[in-house]
């Protein structure tokens, strides 16, 4: 299966079910997810390096506006895409099956996890994953530890707590803070 079939898949919300081909496929673009964010990790590189490396691992062109503080950590790489102006902060988690988005000149703190995956909870179908996709507009200040779940869209200039879980939308220039994330002001 192409990775541009296999990308609109998860961005469809296709589930992810034990021993189908979309997972098969999936499989392979882990190993090299693996592979690069090992090189990422585990070696110094210059930001310009870097960015090269996660453009491979996106296959996607990084801006050379954007940066990247390792270790960076994702199962699949390929469907995160970034504006320009990005930085990503050291110790992140992206598990970008279903699509993360991260709009011009948003910042992303230390240790932030973003999830676009989900198990059924029915126990005998609890293996499979249903992907749904993060949006994160522009000048999104995400702080440390933030944990970010599938489906959530963060609007323009909002600010999310440092340790927050965000569970649903957060609109436009809001400061939400807390688990789950509520909105405790507005910027405008």
């Amino acid at each position: 299966m192409e990775l541009k079939k296999i990308r609109e898949l998860m961005q469809q919300g296709t589930p992810m079910e034990m021993g189908s081909e979309l997972l098969q496929a999936f499989a392979k673009y882990a190993e090299e997810a693996l592979q690069l964010t090992t090189e990422i990790n585990n070696r110094y590189h210059t930001f310009e390096e870097v960015r090269a490396l996660f453009s491979k691992l996106t296959a996607s062109h990084i801006d050379e506006s954007c940066i990247l503080f390792p270790p960076f950590y994702t199962e699949f790489g390929k469907n995160t895409k970034l504006g320009k102006n990005v930085f990503i902060n050291a110790c992140c988690r992206f598990q970008d099956n279903g699509g993360i988005e991260i709009g011009d000149g948003s910042m992303i703190g230390q240790g932030v996890t973003i999830v676009t995956l989900n198990h059924d909870l029915n126990p005998k179908t609890r293996h499979n994953a249903t992907p749904k996709p993060v949006k994160i507009g522009k000048n999104v200040w995400v702080g440390a530890s933030c944990t970010i779940l599938p489906g959530v869209t963060i609007g323009d200039n909002a600010v999310i707590g440092a340790g927050s879980v965000v569970v649903k939308n957060i609109p436009a220039n809001a400061v939400a803070v807390g688990n789950p994330a509520r909105v405790i002001k507005s910027l405008t």
